[in-house]
């Protein structure tokens, strides 16, 4: 009963170390497994530093993505603008080669006419180049074309219609004869 009476004594912290102290027995007389290799301190360091530095990239990316296409919407926007206001250039050219008599009239189309293009200036817009330049399907629509030996092999002979763009982007072909 003096046993018993020492078992009813003990405290549970008391009771899990003999179980413990057991148990650390057992494995003792089990055969010994070769030594596992310590972890490495600088395994889960060099992990978290290999996942901060790639987010670090993926927010970067991010930043370079967003920036383009920013610049892209942004340059959409001023091509569909000038788009509108292409008629109105198109018509203040035809204007200003019509003949008339009022002067007054002719400068004030003139005047209009170099407003727009300055508003295309500040806009970025440009025009291309054609006439006596060589054909471009990038920049230029032939919609005739003529046999002329004096000229070279596809030399733009005439402008029917102005082309634009924006930094490398064509708002509109320009409609030209070809020669040869």
């Amino acid at each position: 009963m003096a046993s018993k009476k020492k078992n009813e004594n003990t405290s549970p912290a008391e009771e899990k170390l003999k179980q413990d102290t057991a148990a650390d027995t057992a494995e003792d007389t089990a055969p010994e497994a070769p030594p596992a290799e310590p972890a490495a301190p600088e395994a889960p360091a060099q992990n978290d530093s290999d996942k901060y530095l790639r987010l670090m990239a993926e927010f970067d990316n991010y930043k370079k993505r967003s920036i383009k296409e920013r610049e892209n919407i942004y340059t959409d926007v001023r091509v569909d603008t000038v788009t509108k206001f292409l008629p109105v250039y198109d018509n203040l050219e035809r204007a200003m080669k019509a003949e008339t008599a009022d002067e007054a009239y002719k400068k004030g189309v003139e005047m209009t006419f170099n407003q727009l293009l300055d508003v295309f200036k500040k806009l970025g817009v440009e025009e291309i180049e054609a006439l006596d330049k060589s054909f471009d399907p990038n920049f230029h629509n032939a919609v005739m074309h003529v046999e002329d030996e004096t000229l070279g092999e596809g030399v733009i002979v005439e402008e029917f219609q102005k082309g634009f763009k924006i930094g490398e982007k064509v708002i509109r072909f320009s409609m030209v004869k070809v020669a040869n």
